[in-house]
């Protein structure tokens, strides 16, 4: 594994821990961004593996155009595919304060469990493909 698929991945497999974290603390609306950060850099790292040597991935948020550009998402199940698109405004709406009370409003510890469980399945799938 060359050392930017290795990065990417560190990265990854830190913000899940911190999404972990911010569940036993029930900082929901961190729970929804880190794990869209956790997708995010693993379809980065996919995207890194391929890059010439000094090259890194685009400097995009968007889960779908990541997923397109890493060769995945025609691999994707539909379940996979919606929750990308699911996840895909997390990373915008909760940093803004016009955006973050109404996310913050719709997301519950069950919610979150969910959304934690479903990150941790996709973030095995990508590194399958690795």
């Amino acid at each position: 594994m060359n050392e930017s698929v290795k990065y990417w991945l560190d990265i990854a497999d830190y913000d899940i821990e911190t999404a972990r974290a911010m569940l036993k603390t029930g900082r929901y609306l961190y729970v929804g961004f880190m794990c869209h950060q956790v997708i995010e850099k693993a379809l980065k790292a996919v995207i890194a593996r391929d890059c010439a040597e000094g090259e890194i991935p685009p400097k995009i948020h968007n889960l779908t155009k990541l997923a397109n550009k890493a060769g995945l998402y025609e691999q994707m199940t539909n379940e996979q595919l919606l929750f990308v698109d699911e996840m895909n405004p997390l990373n915008i709406e909760a940093r803004y304060p016009e955006y973050k009370n109404h996310v913050a409003a719709n997301l519950s510890e069950n919610i979150c469990e969910e959304m934690l469980a479903k990150t941790e399945d996709l973030l095995c799938w990508i590194r399958e493909r690795l």
